[in-house]
């Protein structure tokens, strides 16, 4: 037993199954129980001594198991299995000796664990064969054999035919099958939709159908049941792609007429557009009865996707001349697509109801139709009127109210932790999330828990506690991070990085310095590090450098012991503070004969509400009674009431978007930019430490795209300058017009936050908006209609500056007409009607003007005329061009939604 755990501790793994195999049972419990302990010190070891002897380990504890259970747990442990070369053939020598049945128990065992791989599904093999017991085909089993195929397809110089491989294996028919029962596809089971590819999953597994290893009848039936059950987009494509290639008997699918109906109605588009032709064959064939086609056509017709809706009015066309006496049953559902957003599915259904309306023997069927009709826009009034005479009764309208969200409501942020095991347990938390390289999840950026306030929070406490109970935080917070590499092996360099930094990296500084793990000589040249200078500093390093510049001072402070709290401690969620009460703590400060940190004072400067009024006049007047300079240096800030820096407009209002014949060709990036520049302000320069320097300078529009942060990174930006969201907007602008016309993704995260700042709101806000509602990603212009809600909701959004900025993006070619529209339409689905019709009547009439219409002006137009027909056009201004758009003549989007929108207004409205 020594000699086999001499050999563990050295790492020679390939000495370790001999050694097993000289043990007795006896011997193999007791070195079973030293290998346990020694795998508990092994978590604690550094990752090179951890790999050097952990193969070695996974083998002896593997051979010492003498139960099949705790031999499979022990093969399954996570700390072990990270690993080049498989230790598995090493494995299978060490247990050479067992019984088959109990070799056979294991490889069960084993196969039921998560995550296998493609060498742990060899291992299984391999223990099956020996035990010649079947092989376990259980979900895990599947994907190692899944990683397997995927990777020997790649084997070699030439890449090999998966058909090939799969026939190769004698376990594929069972383990092929199995794919069918699970309840998620495999990564490794790519898909991709070529009709006419062989070398995929579908076309090597319809081959093994062929050839007779897995069989037809069976596949069918179970992909039919996937396909209905539902499940993630590329599972429904793979059974839909398998069941193509085999081919379904009229048999088959006359008896699952259900399911046809079900995947019709509630299946992603491939697979209701599948079903739907089914049911046409059902239809000809007269499986299909009357009262099943109204009914799954009432659902369909529901449905957004405009092909699945023209291709069932069609069914309901043939069925409707094949026998119009059906016209009282089939009607009313063709009438359901009355309610669709398409402007050409209403007309067409119409039609269709139109033409057999004189075959309605139902009085009460007659009615039905007239009411639905009756809820179709203003364009087709005239229409309805002569089809349905005086039976037409139009709805009264109630009078319109704009459904906005709650305006947000600031909220106090809850004082620091006051407790040794509270604020360790918060900071742990904060840390830890980093450390385990875990991204706080996007929505969790706007959280006060989880954002710059609960930063602030523990970076106060901190402050705080450390000056009442050094020693008991100081060993709490050394036990809770125990592991945390920072804490083992010091400090990052990305950690102290202002391009990187995030606020737990601020709280990770803070708490290596009270741990001692800093040096003076590192403190003093790690902070000096981080001022940004040169003319290509971003905004972000700058914003994140004034956080960074606020850790070490917070740290240098804790080192002192003299700070009793932190000036800069937020008084609201968005990041501000209350005049009176910064005062109160400067008064503290002047009892407690404390000094205060020049970053946090200038931090606390930035975030202090201005806002004018009594109120502002007040505190201004005891900040000067308190006889600091600090409370001169409150006071005459308060007074100034100047933003921090002031934003230059844009030159551009409109620029004449080339011909259609040139429009391609569209100038140098540089010339169709829209950025913002702000200005100097000098005070910042004067009496602000360095780390704020940037934030004063004069910033001209710089087009930077920086990949050094990431969404969990910016939740303080906001909060630095809380009281002047338009500075920040602009900062920030080069990131969201690269996010609408490069597609960099998650720079809109910002918006709600910017939104709700007290601050004044202007044309960078709005500008910053335009580019958020224009984004490539949904996230991003999901992130921008919330901000704009909450604009809305707050009384403070302009939205016919937003419709101009708008109209201005769209005609440099930096936003794209259709993710607005689809922006734009998610904002009045949410009820913003009045609003959206605002932003868009100043919008419409610049793209109206293009002698080459833009691609998704019909989806503008379609928003345009759902949100006039919701709260009417009253005091919205008539829109130039588009009368002149609406009598283009012709059946093309773009002038069935202006023609229907210019319905809208009162009759004789001009351009």
């Amino acid at each position: 037993m020594n000699e086999l755990l001499t050999a563990v501790r050295a790492g020679r793994h390939n000495d370790v199954p001999p050694l097993v195999l000289g043990l007795d049972r006896t011997g193999r419990r007791a070195a079973l129980a030293e290998l346990k302990e020694l795998r508990k010190e092994v978590r604690s070891w550094d990752w090179q001594r951890r790999d050097k002897i952990r193969k070695a380990l996974l083998v002896a504890g593997a051979g010492c198991h003498t139960g099949a259970a705790g031999c499979a747990a022990w093969l399954g442990g996570r700390d072990l299995r990270d690993w080049g070369r498989s230790p598995y053939p090493l494995i299978l020598a060490a247990l050479k000796d067992r019984d088959p049945a109990w070799l056979g128990d294991l490889a069960h065992r084993f196969a039921s664990r998560a995550a296998l791989s493609d060498a742990e599904y060899t291992f299984v093999g391999e223990l099956s064969r020996i035990a010649r017991v079947p092989l376990p085909a259980t979900d895990n089993l599947v994907v190692g054999w899944s990683e397997l195929v995927s990777a020997a397809r790649w084997r070699g110089r030439t890449r090999r035919r998966l058909t090939d491989i799969l026939r190769e294996d004698p376990h594929s028919p069972t383990l092929a099958a199995r794919l069918f029962e699970m309840p998620e596809l495999p990564p490794q089971v790519d898909f991709y939709d070529a009709p006419d590819a062989q070398d995929n999953w579908p076309g090597a597994l319809c081959a093994l159908v062929e050839d007779g290893a897995l069989d037809r009848a069976h596949l069918v039936e179970r992909c039919v049941i996937r396909l209905m059950r539902g499940g993630r987009s590329v599972d429904q494509r793979f059974f839909l792609a398998v069941l193509l290639r085999l081919g379904t008997t009229e048999e088959e699918e006359d008896r699952h007429l259900r399911d046809w109906t079900a995947m019709a109605t509630d299946g992603i588009t491939p697979v209701a557009s599948h079903a739907q032709q089914v049911l046409v064959r059902l239809d000809e064939r007269g499986v299909l009865s009357t009262r099943g086609l109204a009914e799954v056509s009432g659902a369909v017709l529901f449905r957004q996707e405009k092909k699945l809706v023209r291709a069932q009015l069609t069914l309901l066309g043939k069925a409707l001349r094949r026998d119009a006496s059906t016209a009282d049953e089939l009607l009313p559902a063709v009438a359901e697509a009355f309610g669709h957003e398409g402007i050409d599915v209403q007309e067409r259904s119409l039609k269709l109801v139109a033409r057999y309306l004189p075959a309605v023997a139902d009085p009460g069927v007659r009615e039905q139709l007239a009411s639905a009709a009756a809820r179709l826009g203003p364009l087709h009034r005239e229409t309805v009127a002569a089809l349905f005479g005086g039976a037409v009764e139009e709805e009264p309208r109630e009078a319109y109210e704009e459904f906005l969200p709650a305006a947000p409501v600031p909220r106090r942020q809850e004082p620091a932790p006051g407790t040794v095991a509270e604020l360790v347990e918060e900071v742990a938390a904060r840390v830890k999330a980093h450390a385990s390289e875990r991204w706080i999840p996007a929505s969790a950026v706007l959280d006060p828990s989880a954002g710059t306030t609960g930063f602030e929070r523990a970076l106060d406490g901190l402050v705080r506690l450390a000056r009442t109970d050094r020693e008991e935080l100081t060993a709490s917070l050394r036990e809770a991070l125990a592991g945390v590499h920072f804490v083992e092996n010091g400090l990052s360099p990305y950690m102290i990085d202002p391009r990187a930094i995030s606020t737990s990296h601020g709280l990770s500084v803070v708490v290596a310095s009270l741990l001692g793990l800093v040096s003076e000589r590192d403190r003093v040249a790690w902070r000096a590090k981080t001022t940004v200078k040169g003319a290509d500093a971003c905004a972000h390093a700058a914003l994140n450098g004034v956080l960074l510049d606020r850790a070490w001072e917070a740290a240098e402070a804790i080192a002192v012991g003299q700070a009793p709290f932190l000036l800069a401690t937020p008084t609201w969620q968005t990041g501000a503070i209350e005049p009176g009460e910064l005062v109160g703590r400067l008064r503290t400060y002047r009892e407690l004969d404390a000094r205060p940190g020049p970053a946090d004072f200038a931090q606390a400067l930035l975030r202090v509400r201005r806002g004018g009024g009594p109120e502002a006049a007040d505190a201004a007047a005891a900040a000067e009674a308190l006889g600091t300079g600090e409370g001169d240096r409150l006071a005459a800030w308060i007074r100034a009431d100047e933003p921090v820096a002031p934003v230059l407009r844009h030159p551009a209002t409109t620029v004449s978007r080339p011909s259609a014949g040139n429009w391609w060709q569209r100038t140098a990036t540089g010339a169709r930019q829209v950025l913002l520049a702000t200005r100097e302000r000098p005070v910042i320069l004067r009496d602000f430490p360095e780390a704020f320097h940037w934030l004063g300078r004069a910033q001209l529009p710089r087009p930077q795209e920086c990949y050094h942060w990431g969404p969990d990174r910016c939740s303080h930006w906001t909060a630095t300058l809380p009281e002047d969201p338009d500075a920040t907007a602009a900062w920030l602008l080069a990131d969201l017009m690269f996010a609408a016309d490069q597609g960099q993704r998650g720079a809109a995260g910002f918006l709600p936050a910017l939104a709700e700042s007290a601050g004044e709101v202007g044309g960078a806000t709005h500008l910053a908006l335009a580019y958020g509602l224009g984004a490539r990603y949904p996230e991003d212009r999901t992130a921008a209609v919330d901000a704009l809600l909450v604009l809305a909701a707050g009384g403070r959004l302009d939205g016919a500056s937003l419709g101009r900025e708008l109209a201005i993006l769209v005609d440099r070619d930096l936003v794209k007409v259709n993710r607005t529209a689809d922006a734009l339409g998610t904002a009045a689905a949410t009820g913003a009607y009045r609003t959206v019709l605002t932003v868009l009547a100043a919008m419409l009439p610049v793209l109206l003007a293009y002698e080459k219409t833009p691609r998704g002006l019909g989806d503008l137009l379609s928003v345009a005329a759902e949100s006039a027909e919701r709260c009417g056009t009253g005091g919205i201004p008539s829109i130039a061009g588009l009368a002149a758009t609406a009598g283009r003549g012709g059946s093309s989007q773009t002038v069935r939604q202006a023609a229907r929108l210019l319905a809208t207004f009162p009759v004789g409205t001009e351009d």
